[in-house]
């Protein structure tokens, strides 16, 4: 049956309201008194053509500054990564961009095959044995994880590292809040976790460690250790990644992790002002059935043909709910396809190069500022992003680096008092040479 959505004509108004014996609409609110009606119009601009609407709109979202105007050095979490043409065109098939949650395999065999080639990419990526159909972001993956850690353990307690995204912190004290978990905070070292401090803090309350790699400074943590304090203690450890570091850095699952989880936003997904995004949520089969959300498998028909269908589903809606690992309803299924398509078209040996290109840039940019005379604090090894001690306050470089064109770095002293002063500096494959050395400049020409 075919569906018409047409405007109503006032014939079919009246048609209507002679059905129900009305005169007018205003009668079918006879009922509610005339003093608190409302009886004005409404404080709106009048309606425009679809001509001036659009007119309208494009000279409001031109005073926007983003990163096709301006180059953006701004990261912490979301970054301007090269997102190939191809990614628009495949999500943007009718097919794929109103598809419906894929409950019955006959008619989605192309949405569950798109869920199934994520999972495997995100599985090769990590080193996990197993990665689900995606989460909302990786701030509600990495919650997710400690979750399934409490719940797997039955222990009460998270260690999470101060070296973790804040967003993602807190968005995993908000979860734990309502489990009655505590979370308690590994505090840094030279900008990566203080682990002399995490073997007094752990103990046999201790649900999961949680890390992030690189780290939210783009540090890169000693993953291998932190792992083994978790494993002596008979704790769970939880990496939350950068997905396309994972290209150039050993996997988590080759260094101990249990859960890894992270977002996929770098592959072909945009900034879109922080969202929506694609977490992605990979486990030890060992913790297969406690996985939150959907997996997606592959068989075979009766005919022997191959296909794909929802194979596990441990969420309220499905089991007994106090069975449930999670009551998550949904998964980026689009922005999922979106990443895939990116990773598919880069290729394994193309998205090594995006990953290289990141780090020798970054490079770069660190002897530059170096050589400029500017503190680059946390020496440590690092990905596509650094710390700068800047000469002048933050949010004043920041104001007039977007005169200039630029997007500066992300301002620390906002999340990390002691950091006031510093910025966090991303350079991603995209920046030029060019970019970088105008950077430098326009920082110095302020300070002058």
């Amino acid at each position: 049956m075919k569906h018409r959505y047409l405007p109503m004509t006032e014939s079919d108004k009246k048609q209507m309201l002679d059905a129900i014996g009305v005169q007018s609409i205003n009668d079918l609110f006879s009922d509610i008194p005339e003093k608190v009606r409302f009886d004005r119009d409404y404080d709106l601009k009048p309606a425009l053509s679809e001509t001036d609407l659009l007119k309208e709109l494009s000279e409001l979202a031109g005073q926007n500054a983003d990163s096709n105007s301006h180059a953006s050095f701004l990261g912490a979490g979301v970054y301007d990564h090269y997102k190939p043409v191809i990614v628009d065109h495949v999500i943007s098939r009718s097919e794929f961009y109103t598809a419906y949650t894929p409950y019955q395999p006959e008619f989605s065999q192309g949405e569950l095959q798109a869920i199934f080639e994520f999972q495997s990419m995100i599985c090769e990526l990590t080193g996990m044995d197993i990665a689900n159909s995606s989460m909302y972001d990786g701030g509600t993956a990495l919650a997710e994880a400690g979750m399934l850690a409490a719940a797997h353990t039955r222990r009460k307690k998270l260690l999470v590292s101060e070296a973790v995204h804040p967003e993602y912190r807190d968005v995993v004290k908000t979860y734990a809040l309502g489990q009655s978990i505590d979370v308690e905070v590994i505090p840094l070292k030279d900008g990566v976790t203080d682990y002399e401090a995490l073997r007094g803090m752990i103990d046999g309350d201790t649900a999961a460690v949680m890390l992030q790699y690189p780290n939210f400074f783009g540090q890169i943590e000693n993953i291998q250790e932190a792992a083994d304090i978790a494993h002596d203690n008979k704790s769970l450890f939880v990496v939350s990644s950068n997905p396309l570091a994972l290209a150039v850095l050993t996997p988590p699952g080759k260094l101990g992790a249990d859960i890894t989880v992270g977002d996929a936003q770098p592959f072909g997904i945009p900034e879109a002002f922080g969202g929506p995004h694609c977490g992605y949520f990979a486990v030890t089969k060992k913790l297969m059935r406690k996985v939150p959300g959907r997996l997606v498998g592959e068989t075979n028909d009766e005919e022997g043909r191959r296909g794909y269908v929802l194979t596990l589903q441990a969420r309220e809606q499905h089991i007994r709910r106090d069975k449930a690992t999670s009551n998550i309803c949904s998964n980026q299924a689009l922005n999922a396809l979106a990443a895939s398509v990116a990773m598919s078209a880069f290729g394994k040996q193309g998205v090594r190069e995006m990953a290289l290109q990141n780090i020798s840039k970054t490079q770069y940019a660190i002897r530059a500022f170096r050589e400029a005379g500017y503190e680059v604090v946390f020496g440590g090894p690092s990905f596509n992003e650094f710390v700068v001690k800047c000469k002048e306050p933050v949010a004043d470089l920041n104001r007039r680096l977007l005169d200039a064109g630029i997007i500066g770095g992300y301002h620390l002293g906002l999340t990390y008092p002691e950091l006031e002063g510093h910025m966090l500096i991303a350079v991603t494959e995209q920046r030029t040479k060019e970019e970088i050395d105008a950077l430098v400049q326009e920082m110095e020409a302020i300070h002058a």
